[in-house]
């Protein structure tokens, strides 16, 4: 075994025979610094971000259906947002509010809420929602978990800033194993992980250090990516709301219509011609 950096991102499973303990490790370094190219946060923020998109990659790993998961993290201070999402296709995307302008060290995470919602393609949208202390998504992360899923679970988020790691332990509702004191051993071994090593180290020399007198099984590596799922036709849609007299106003007064999607920085624009195909039922009349 080789200390190689992992340079794929990417979410893999990992389990402990005769015990009803599973783990992840997900990688976002490319999709990471993806989100860092389009928008300019301060270090503090940005690693957040990177934090954010680690736990939601890991989150991820519980999606048995098409559709979409989104971390939200909202705060009553001068940064107000953090928000990350995934696909079930592990496609991720990043953003985060604060008062731009702010002294970097005046920046900071005040208490407030954290939202987990599902939304699957078909069926009924989930969203639970719990305390979050100081930005610590890792332990709120637990916190909803003990709470809302009465499952025991460990997170433990790094980010350097230009590369992200998650890992992940959860005791599954199950009577299999044999093991009373694998839960307590081997969230003990997990809490000896240093940043570097969760960021640096591929899995298999990561869990060979962490475990070596465990039985560990993994399982393949599904990847991760950037994505945004921004479009002409979802923008559209979004100005549909806003009515054609409105909208023909603005084309008025301003030539076009101009809007920048918030995640990737992707700019649309819509004439007035375009702004007529959007009410095909009313230029019927």
């Amino acid at each position: 075994m080789s200390d190689t950096t992992n340079s794929a991102d990417s979410l893999q499973r990992f389990s402990f025979d005769n015990t009803n303990i599973r783990g992840e490790l997900a990688h976002v370094n490319a999709s990471y610094r993806e989100v860092l190219k389009r928008h300019q946060y301060p270090t503090l923020i940005a690693k957040a971000v990177g934090e954010l998109m680690s736990a939601t990659a890991l989150l991820s790993a519980n999606l048995k259906f098409t559709g979409r998961l989104t971390l939200q993290i909202r705060l009553p201070g001068n940064i107000s947002l953090l928000q990350a999402e995934t696909s079930d296709k592990g496609q991720l995307r990043a953003i985060a509010r604060y008062e731009e302008g702010t002294e970097e060290s005046e920046l900071s995470f005040a208490d407030g809420q954290m939202i987990i919602t599902i939304e699957p393609e078909v069926g009924q949208r989930y969203q639970g929602i719990t305390l979050i202390k100081g930005g610590n998504v890792a332990g709120a992360l637990e916190d909803y978990f003990e709470q809302s899923e009465q499952l025991g679970s460990r997170f433990w988020l790094a980010c350097d800033g230009q590369n992200a790691a998650g890992f992940m332990l959860q005791q599954m509702p199950s009577e299999q194993g044999d093991d009373p004191d694998a839960w307590d051993r081997l969230s003990h071994l997990a809490s000896t992980i240093k940043d570097e090593e969760l960021i640096n180290l591929n899995n298999e020399v990561l869990l060979h250090r962490l475990y070596h007198e465990e039985q560990v099984r993994t399982y393949p590596a599904s990847e991760l990516s950037f994505f945004c799922t921004c479009s002409k036709d979802r923008i559209g849609n979004a100005l549909h709301q806003l009515g054609k007299d409105e909208l023909m106003q603005i084309i008025e007064e301003q030539g076009k219509i101009s809007i920048n999607c918030d995640f990737c920085k992707q700019a649309y624009s819509f004439d007035k011609e375009q702004v007529n195909e959007l009410f095909p039922e009313q230029n019927l009349q």
